[in-house]
């Protein structure tokens, strides 16, 4: 998939495209001759989690399809992360149980492979974004394609405006540009950045944890995290299942079991150097 890079301020100039931000989970929707399949960022199968929207991929797409975008929750007018959180790390019955309650959206930002023009990720942005559209032009949500203009302006715009929605921020894309597959080809601002955190141990029990005792990006101290939401800690819990013990710790006057684990997630930037770390998934 296709990475984008932190900046602090919205690019300016000409030939650069805005889209919003969303805030959920990053999915690629493959419509084959007999089925959808969805695959997450890591590359993992995640049909199951988001059978509703397989389901709309089913009947809405032609065969060939494949899309990229982001698989969103929406809770009274606003995107819901922990939601989103909760569905990809549900069992089966229980993801059923999220989509009645609470169904998802995809928004598509992107098309890789097209039913008759075939691949397409080497074209330019503006020629992918009209062949977007035009598969698009007749489809219902709740798979739709994401707004972008390259008008600065109405990117500022939406950059300030949503948040309230919760849009992250935006997302900036070069009009001549192919789709960089792997790389940190496109740029992005978002209102609190997230770095990663390499994941050293948690509080509570370890299927469930309470907290990770993690070590941020440019420090070398051990800190505690602010508790996990239930989806999040339910799907850390898994991971962690097999990590070793290496004995206890402690961070934050606090006691932590401390593990031998590769595990690194992302936390809240914007909750400062010396605030709570706020765990928003893993990598």
């Amino acid at each position: 998939m296709a990475l984008a890079y932190p900046v602090p301020t919205v690019p300016h100039g000409p030939g650069w495209w805005y889209e919003p931000k969303f805030d959920g989970h990053r999915t690629v929707m493959a419509r084959t001759e007999d089925t959808v399949t969805l695959y997450a960022r890591s590359g993992r199968v995640v049909t199951t989690h988001w059978m509703d929207l397989a389901t709309a991929g089913m009947t809405a797409l032609l065969r060939g399809t494949v899309l990229d975008g982001e698989a969103v929750v929406w809770r009274d007018g606003r995107i819901d992360f922990g939601a989103a959180q909760s569905r990809a790390a549900s069992s089966l019955m229980r993801a059923r149980q999220l989509a009645a309650q609470y169904p998802a959206s995809y928004v598509v930002w992107d098309v890789l492979q097209h039913p008759v023009h075939g691949a397409v990720a080497r074209r330019p942005y503006t020629e992918r974004r009209a062949l977007l559209l035009d598969l698009l032009a007749d489809v219902d949500p709740p798979i739709q394609a994401a707004p972008a203009t390259d008008d600065y302006e109405t990117a500022e715009h939406w950059y300030r405006a949503l948040q309230a929605q919760g849009i992250e921020g935006i997302v900036a894309k070069r009009a001549e540009g192919g789709y960089p597959f792997g790389r940190r080809g496109w740029v992005k601002v978002r209102h609190a950045d997230t770095i990663n955190a390499q994941v050293v141990g948690h509080t509570g029990p370890r299927h469930r944890p309470r907290n990770l005792a993690v070590v941020a990006a440019g420090e070398n101290r051990v800190r505690l995290t602010a508790r996990l939401t239930a989806g999040l800690a339910a799907h850390i819990g898994q991971v962690l299942a097999d990590a070793p013990e290496a004995g206890a710790g402690r961070a934050d006057q606090e006691i932590y079991t401390r593990l031998d684990t590769g595990l690194v997630v992302e936390v809240l930037a914007g909750s400062g150097r010396h605030g709570t770390l706020t765990v928003t998934r893993m990598r």
